[in-house]
C-alpha cells in the first residue's frame, strides 16, 4: 500500500479520468455550438431564398438587373444608386456575372463561405496564450455571432460585398506570413473602401513597414488601374464626389452611422458642418490609430485591428449598416478590474450588434440622438475612449472576485439546481443591469403584440369565446362580480378617478420603485426578487400566447363601462385585438395583479416594519379592486397573475437556492465571535 501511495499511480489515473471527462464535456459543448451556428447559417440562407425575387439581393441588383452595371454601357454612376469604388466596379464584374446566372443561390451560398472564413480567421487571431476551452469554443461562438449580427444579415439580405474588405484585411493581419503579401492584401481592401487606408499608419508605426508601404503601393496601383481603365467614374468618384460622399442614398439617413451622418442628424449643415466634421474625424483619427498602436504592441493585434477599423467607421463620410462589422470584432477587448464587470462591453457589443435600436432604448423623444447613432457610438467608444486592459495588468487574466453569500441550506437534495447561480453580496452593474432589463422588456412587449390568436377577425373570435368560457367558469363558482362592481364605481366619481389613476399610472411606478431600492440597498435580495419577476413574466407571455382573452370591457352584450378608454366600438371587427402599443387580448394572467402581488410580497419579505410590510400589501389589494372595476380584467384573471408569481418565486428557489440572508447579516456573520472569558468570577 505504501508503494502504491507513493507511486503516484492511483492519483494519475483519478486525474486522467477527470481530464477525460472534462475534455469530453468540451467536445461535446464545441459540438453543440457548431450546431447552433449552423442551424442560424441554414436558417439566414432559407430566409432569403424564400423571398420573391424582387424583394431579396437588392443591391445585387445594381449590378446585374436590368439598369444594373453589367447592362450599362455609360459610367457606373449613372446606371444605379452603385457606391462603391471604381476599382470595385472594376474587379468584381466578373463575380456578378456568375451570379446573374443562379442570381440567390451562387451569391447567398459564397456569402456563406465569407462569414464562415471570416469568423475562423477571428477565432485564430484570440491574443495569446488563450486556454483549451478558449481554443476549442472560439470558432463555433464567432460563427455564430457574426451570423446573428445586423451587418451580416444585411449582406445576406441585400446581395453586399461588404464583407470581403474585412476577410482580406484580417488575412493579411493574421494569415500571410510575408510582409509584402500582407500589405497587399490590405492594400486591396483598401481600394475596395478607401477608410481602410487607416491600417497602414497601423503597420507603419508597429515596426511593418514594409507591410504598410506594399498596403500604399496596392492601393495607390489598383486606383490607377481603374483610372486608366475607366477614367471619368475615376472623375465622377474621387473628384466630383470627393471619395464617394454623396454617393448612395441620403447621409442623414439613419442607414449612414458616421460622424457626418449624425452631424446632419443633428440640424448642422453646410460649412460649419464640414469644418466640424474634418475637425472632428482628424481627432478621432489620432486617437484610434494611437490607441490601436498601443493594443498591437501589447500583443492584441486583433483588437488593434478592430480599433482602427472602428475609427475607419467614425471619420468615413458614408458609414453603410453592411460596414459596421468592425464593431463586432471589438468585443475582444476585456474592460473592467471586477469580475461582476468584465461582461458589460462584450454583452453591450453584441446587443447593438444584434438587435434594432429601438429595442435598446425606449422610444423617448429626449433619447432619438443616442437611439438614431447608437452603433456609432460604440464604434466611437472602441476608437477613443474604452478603457481596455492591457495584457500587462495584473486584472487581465485575475479580476477582483466576486463576493458570494454564505449558502442556505435548502429542504430538498437537489436544490440549487443551478450551484454556479449564488447569491452575490454586491450590486450588480448597473449599465449591463439596465440594458438587459430594457431588452428583455422589449422582447417582451414584441411576444405580446404578437399573441393575438391568429389574424384580427379570427383573434377576436377566439378571445371572445376564451372570455364566455371565464365568464361561465366564474358564475359556476359565484365570482361573477365584475358587472356589479363596475357599475357601483361608475356611480361614484372621485372613486371612479381614482381607481383609474391607480390602474394607469402604479403598473411600472411600483416595480421599477421596489427594484430601485433594492438595488441600492439590498443587492443580494434584489438579484433574487428580479430573478422572481423575470421567471413570472416569462410564464405570463406563454398564457396570453396560447389563451388569448377578451377582458369584460370587450366583451359585447355583457354591459361593462370601459372607464379608462372610454366607449367601445364593437360594431369595428379588429378592435381590441391590436393598438399601436399593447395587445388588448393579453389578459391571462393579468400581469397588472402579478407584478402589483410581486411587489407587495417582496416589500413584506425583505421591510424591516411592521407597517411598511402592511403598506406594500395594500398595494396588490388595491390593483386587484382597480382591475376588475375598470372593467379590464376578470377575477380569474387575478388568480393567473398570482399562479405565474408563485411559480416564478418557485423556479427561482429550484435554480437559485432559498434566499440569502441580507448584506449585513452576511457581513456580520462572517466575523469570529469573540472569545468568551470563562474564569469563574
Amino acid at each position: 500500500m505504501a508503494n502504491a501511495e507513493h507511486s503516484g499511480r492511483p492519483a494519475d489515473a483519478f486525474g486522467a479520468t477527470a481530464v477525460g471527462a472534462a475534455g469530453a464535456r468540451l467536445r461535446a459543448a464545441r459540438a453543440g455550438l457548431w450546431l447552433i451556428a449552423a442551424v442560424l447559417a441554414v436558417r439566414q440562407v432559407a430566409v432569403v431564398l424564400r423571398t420573391p425575387s424582387g424583394e431579396r439581393l437588392t443591391d445585387l441588383e445594381t449590378w446585374v438587373g436590368p439598369e444594373g452595371v453589367l447592362h450599362v454601357n455609360g459610367s457606373l454612376y449613372d446606371s444605379t444608386r452603385f457606391t462603391g469604388t471604381p476599382f470595385g466596379g472594376l474587379v468584381l464584374k466578373p463575380l456578378t456575372k456568375s451570379a446573374e446566372q443562379a442570381l440567390g443561390w451562387g451569391w447567398t451560398f459564397g456569402t456563406l463561405l465569407l462569414v464562415v472564413a471570416l469568423g475562423l480567421v477571428a477565432a485564430r487571431a484570440l491574443p495569446q496564450p488563450v486556454s483549451r476551452r478558449t481554443s476549442l469554443l472560439a470558432a463555433p461562438v464567432a460563427v455564430s455571432l457574426l451570423m446573428l449580427s445586423l451587418p451580416v444579415r444585411n449582406s445576406f439580405w441585400l446581395g453586399q460585398t461588404s464583407i470581403i474588405p474585412v476577410l482580406l484585411v484580417l488575412l493579411g493581419c493574421f494569415a500571410v506570413r510575408g510582409q509584402r503579401g500582407s500589405g497587399a492584401l490590405i492594400g486591396v481592401a483598401a481600394a475596395l473602401q478607401p477608410p481602410l487606408l487607416l491600417f497602414a499608419p497601423l503597420l507603419w508605426f508597429t515596426g511593418r513597414r514594409r507591410a504598410a508601404a506594399a498596403t500604399g503601393v496596392t492601393f495607390a496601383g489598383a486606383t490607377l488601374l481603374a483610372w486608366a481603365a475607366m477614367p471619368h467614374d475615376s472623375y465622377t468618384y474621387w473628384v466630383h464626389h470627393m471619395a464617394g460622399a454623396g454617393l448612395g442614398g441620403r447621409a442623414d439617413d439613419l442607414a449612414n452611422q458616421s460622424l457626418h451622418g449624425a452631424l446632419l442628424r443633428l440640424g448642422v449643415d453646410g460649412p460649419p458642418e464640414i469644418a466640424l466634421f474634418l475637425v472632428l474625424a482628424a481627432a478621432v483619427a489620432v486617437l484610434g490609430v494611437r490607441r490601436a498602436v498601443r493594443y498591437a504592441r501589447d500583443g492584441q493585434l486583433l483588437l488593434a485591428v478592430a480599433v482602427t477599423g472602428c475609427t475607419a467607421i467614425v471619420v468615413t463620410p458614408t458609414a453603410w449598416q453592411h460596414q459596421l462589422l468592425w464593431v463586432l470584432l471589438a468585443v475582444v477587448g476585456r474592460v473592467g478590474r471586477k469580475a461582476s464587470d468584465r461582461y458589460v462591453w462584450p454583452v453591450a457589443v453584441v446587443l447593438v450588434m444584434t438587435l434594432p435600436a429601438k429595442m435598446l432604448l425606449p422610444n423617448m423623444t429626449l433619447l432619438y440622438p443616442l437611439r438614431d447613432n447608437t452603433v456609432l457610438l460604440a464604434a466611437l467608444a472602441a476608437a477613443t475612449f474604452v478603457p481596455f486592459l492591457s495584457r500587462t495588468s495584473p486584472y487581465y487574466r485575475s479580476p477582483v472576485p466576486t463576493q458570494y453569500a454564505a449558502p442556505v441550506p435548502a429542504r430538498f437534495k437537489h436544490v440549487p439546481l443551478v450551484p454556479f447561480l449564488r447569491r452575490v453580496l454586491t450590486r450588480p452593474n448597473l449599465l449591463l443591469e439596465l440594458l438587459l432589463i430594457r431588452v428583455t422588456y422589449a422582447a417582451y412587449q414584441k411576444v405580446r403584440l404578437a399573441a393575438t390568436g391568429g389574424s384580427n377577425s379570427a383573434g377576436r373570435a377566439r378571445a371572445e369565446a376564451h372570455g364566455q368560457q371565464i365568464l361561465d367558469l366564474e358564475r359556476f363558482l359565484h365570482l361573477d362580480i365584475e358587472y356589479a362592481l363596475n357599475h357601483a364605481v361608475v356611480k361614484v366619481d372621485f372613486l371612479r378617478n381614482f381607481f383609474d389613476f391607480y390602474y394607469t399610472s402604479f403598473h411600472f411606478a411600483v416595480p421599477l420603485t421596489v427594484l430601485g431600492v433594492l438595488y441600492w440597498r439590498r443587492p443580494v435580495d434584489y438579484r433574487w426578487a428580479r430573478s422572481a419577476l423575470g421567471f413570472a413574466t416569462l410564464l405570463a407571455l406563454v398564457g396570453f400566447w396560447l389563451y388569448p382573452l377578451a377582458p369584460p370591457r370587450l366583451m359585447p352584450g355583457l354591459g361593462i363601462i370601459d372607464t379608462v378608454h372610454g366607449v367601445q366600438d364593437f360594431s369595428k371587427p379588429d378592435y381590441g385585438t391590436l393598438t399601436a402599443l399593447t395587445n388588448q387580448y393579453a389578459a391571462m394572467p393579468s400581469l397588472h395583479f402579478g407584478w402589483s402581488l410581486w411587489c407587495g410580497l417582496v416589500i413584506a419579505i425583505v421591510a424591516p416594519k411592521a407597517w411598511m410590510k402592511c403598506l406594500g400589501l395594500l398595494h396588490p389589494f388595491f390593483t386587484l379592486t382597480a382591475i376588475v372595476v375598470t372593467g379590464n380584467h376578470w377575477i380569474l384573471d387575478a388568480v393567473g397573475g398570482a399562479a405565474v408569481v408563485a411559480a416564478g418565486f418557485g423556479l427561482t428557489y429550484l435554480l437559485q437556492g432559498p434566499r440569502a440572508r441580507p448584506t449585513e447579516e452576511a457581513a456580520v456573520s462572517s466575523e469570529p465571535e469573540p472569545v468568551k472569558d470563562r474564569t469563574p468570577s
